[in-house]
C-alpha cells in the first residue's frame, strides 16, 4: 500500500489567501478545443471561431476556467494546422481577426481565458520565412537548418540517419538552395533554426502580438524537438542509434534520438519565452499570462521545465504520466505510483497538473474502459492542482473507427494499410455531439470533415444535460466541488488499497475531508478507509456517486465499511 502525503496548503510557507493570489491557474480547469471539430458555424462541415464563440456559455456550464485552441494561423493544412505559414493571422478556414476579437471579448464576459498553441520548432515551408531563406536571403538564410549533404560513391545522401517522426529522412533536398532542409515532422514542416538568435526573437515577438490581442498565454507544441545537437566545426552532425527493439527502418521508434530531442538548450529557450511573459504581465497587468509546454520526456527533465534557483519557466509542464502509461489492464498500484511520480518530484511551490486525454491520444472511454470514465474524471477532478480536459471527455465520447481509405492524418497516411491504425489521431479528432439532431448538430452543412461517432444520439449534450447520473452532469458535480477550499488548497494523500482500489484523500484543517475511492475491477470490494486515512469521521456522507452505484447522493455509509459495484467510483465526505 502507498500511503504518502503532498501538501499543497504549505506551498512556499504561503497562508492560504497569499497562495491564491499567486495564479489563478494553480487550480484552474483547461479545456481543450480542437476548433475544426468543435462547432461548425457556416455549414461547410469545419469548425471555426464562430462556433467556438457561440458555444462559450457551454464551456461556462461544465466550469472551465480556461480553454487552449489547437492552431487557428494560416496554414496549408499539410499537418491541420500545425504547419504555420503565417504566425500573425487567422486561417480563412476558421475565420477572420475580427472573428476571434469576436471571440476574446465573449470570452471575457464570461470570465473564460483564451490560451492560443503555439508552435516554435517548425513553419510551413510556405511560409515567407522560409520561402527566403531557401532563396539564399542575408536576413532569413540561417532561419532554418540547412545542409549540403554527403556524397558516398558520387551520390548525394542526408548528412545523417535521423528519422522523421511521420516517418522518412527528416532531410529534404531543395532544388533552389542545392542543399537539404531539416524537418522533424512532415517535409512540409521545416525546422527553424534556434541557434540563431534573430529566430528566437521572431518568436518572442509572435508571443508578444497576441498576449496584446489578448491572449491569456500558450500551449508550446512539441517543446523536446526543438532543439537539435549543434554541429561539429566542419558543420556536421552526428547519426543516431539504433534501436535493436524495431526492425521498419522508416518507422521514428527505429532509431534512440539522443541528438533530435530533449538538448539541454530547450530548458533555457523555455525560460526565454517565460520571461517575455513577465515581460507583458508587466506591460498589460491584470491576472497571469501562462505557457502550458508539451513535452514527452523524461521526468527529471520535465521537472526542470518549472524552473531553478534563478529562472522561471513553464508554470504547467504538461503531465501525461497518466496519459502514456496507465492502459486498461493498469492496477491501483500503477495509478497510484504515477501520480507520485509527478508529486513527489515536483519542486517546492509548484503547481501539479493532469492530463488524460488530448488530440493526439485515444480517448479515455478507448483507452481505460467506457465503463470507468466517471471514476476517470472523479481521479481528474479531485486530484491537488490543474486538471486538462479534452473535448468530449465529459460526456464520454469514445474513439471512431475510420478506414484506411477514408483516413486524413497524415501521421497514418505516411503508412500503409496494415500500420495506419496504430498511428492514426483521426478516431479521436471526430465532430463535438451536441444533440440527437443530424451529425449530432455540429454541422447545419450536409457532411463532416471527419465522421461523426455512430453513437451520437446516445452521447451528446442534450441528452445528458436531462439525465441525473450522466458523464456530464457527474462531471459537472465534480468540478463545482472543485471549488470548495480542501479541493483548491488543501492537502492530498493517495492511496492503493490493494491491487483493485484507488482513493483518494483532499483535506484542510478546519474544512471538511473529501476522499474519493475508485474501483478498478469487475468485483464487488468492501474497503476499510479508516486502516487507510487517520483523522476520518466513523460515518461518511456520499457527495458524488455514478449511474454503477447502488448508493445515492447525501446517503451515509461507515469508514469502516464502504461497498464499491464493480469499476464503480464515488466521492464521499466527512460529516
Amino acid at each position: 500500500m502507498m500511503s504518502r502525503t503532498f501538501t499543497v496548503c504549505c506551498l512556499l510557507g504561503l497562508a492560504l489567501p497569499a497562495l491564491a493570489e499567486l495564479g489563478w491557474w494553480r487550480s484552474a480547469q483547461f479545456y481543450q478545443i480542437y476548433p475544426r471539430s468543435f462547432k461548425d458555424s457556416d455549414g461547410d462541415g469545419i469548425g471555426d471561431l464562430e462556433g467556438i464563440t457561440q458555444q462559450l456559455s457551454y464551456l461556462k456550464e461544465i466550469g472551465v476556467t480556461a480553454t487552449w485552441l489547437s492552431p487557428i494561423f494560416t496554414s496549408p493544412m499539410a499537418d491541420f494546422g500545425y504547419d504555420v505559414a503565417d504566425f500573425y493571422n487567422i486561417d480563412p478556414m476558421f475565420g477572420t481577426m475580427e472573428d476571434f476579437d469576436k471571440l476574446l471579448a465573449r470570452a471575457n464576459q464570461l470570465n473564460i481565458k483564451i490560451i492560443l498553441d503555439f508552435v516554435p520548432n517548425h513553419s510551413s515551408d510556405e511560409c515567407d520565412w522560409f520561402i527566403r531563406s531557401a532563396a539564399g536571403e542575408e536576413e532569413y538564410k540561417d532561419f532554418y537548418v540547412w545542409h549540403t549533404g554527403k556524397v558516398v560513391n558520387g551520390i548525394r545522401q542526408p548528412p545523417t540517419n535521423w528519422i522523421s517522426v511521420f516517418r522518412g529522412s527528416q532531410w529534404t533536398w531543395h532544388e533552389g538552395r542545392q542543399a537539404y532542409y531539416l524537418h522533424q515532422f512532415l517535409a512540409k514542416q521545416p525546422d527553424l533554426n534556434y541557434r540563431n538568435p534573430k529566430v528566437v526573437e521572431a518568436m518572442k515577438d509572435v508571443l508578444r502580438f497576441w498576449l496584446r490581442k489578448g491572449v491569456y498565454g500558450f500551449r508550446i507544441d512539441a517543446v523536446p524537438h526543438v532543439f537539435e545537437i549543434a554541429p561539429d566545426k566542419d558543420g556536421n552532425y552526428p547519426d543516431e542509434p539504433r534501436n535493436e527493439y524495431v526492425s521498419d527502418p522508416e518507422d521514428y521508434s527505429f532509431l534512440q534520438h539522443i541528438y533530435t530531442t530533449n538538448q539541454p538548450e530547450t530548458i533555457d529557450l523555455v525560460y526565454q519565452f517565460r520571461e517575455v511573459i513577465e515581460e507583458m504581465n508587466a506591460e498589460l497587468g491584470g491576472d497571469d499570462r501562462v505557457l502550458l509546454t508539451e513535452a514527452y520526456a523524461p521526468l527529471d527533465v520535465l521537472m526542470q521545465y518549472y524552473g531553478n534557483a534563478t529562472h522561471n519557466g513553464s508554470q504547467i509542464p504538461f503531465n501525461f504520466e497518466l496519459i502514456s502509461n496507465l492502459n486498461i489492464n493498469s492496477n491501483a498500484y500503477q495509478y497510484s505510483e504515477l501520480v507520485h511520480n509527478w508529486l513527489d518530484n515536483m519542486p517546492e511551490g509548484q503547481s501539479a497538473n493532469w492530463v488524460l486525454g488530448n488530440h493526439d491520444q485515444s480517448r479515455i472511454g478507448s483507452r481505460l474502459g467506457a465503463d470507468r470514465i466517471d471514476s476517470i474524471n472523479m481521479l481528474l477532478l479531485t486530484l491537488p492542482g490543474i486538471s486538462v480536459t479534452y473535448q468530449g471527455e465529459e460526456l464520454g465520447m469514445t474513439d471512431v473507427w475510420i478506414s484506411w481509405e477514408d483516413t486524413i492524418d497524415p501521421q497514418a497516411c505516411q503508412s500503409n494499410p496494415n500500420e495506419y491504425e496504430r498511428l492514426t489521431r483521426d478516431p479521436v479528432r471526430t465532430p463535438f455531439q451536441w444533440n440527437d439532431q443530424p451529425l449530432a448538430g455540429f454541422t447545419n452543412g450536409s457532411e463532416t470533415w471527419l465522421p461523426v461517432a455512430s453513437d451520437y444520439k446516445l452521447v451528446n449534450v442534450k441528452r445528458e444535460r436531462g439525465i441525473p447520473l450522466s458523464h456530464l452532469n457527474i462531471y459537472k458535480q465534480l468540478r463545482t466541488l472543485r471549488d470548495l477550499p480542501t479541493l483548491k488548497h488543501g492537502d492530498a494523500t493517495v492511496n492503493a488499497i490493494g491491487p483493485n482500489v484507488l482513493a483518494i484523500k483532499r483535506s484542510l484543517q478546519g474544512e471538511k475531508s473529501y476522499i474519493t475511492v475508485i474501483n478498478l475491477s469487475d468485483d464487488v470490494e468492501s474497503v476499510n478507509l479508516d486502516a487507510v486515512f487517520a483523522g476520518l469521521t466513523a460515518e461518511l456522507k456520499y457527495v458524488v456517486v455514478s449511474e454503477r452505484s447502488v448508493r445515492r447522493k447525501d446517503d451515509v455509509t461507515f469508514a469502516n465499511s464502504v461497498l464499491l459495484m464493480p469499476k464503480e467510483g464515488v466521492v464521499l465526505a466527512t460529516v
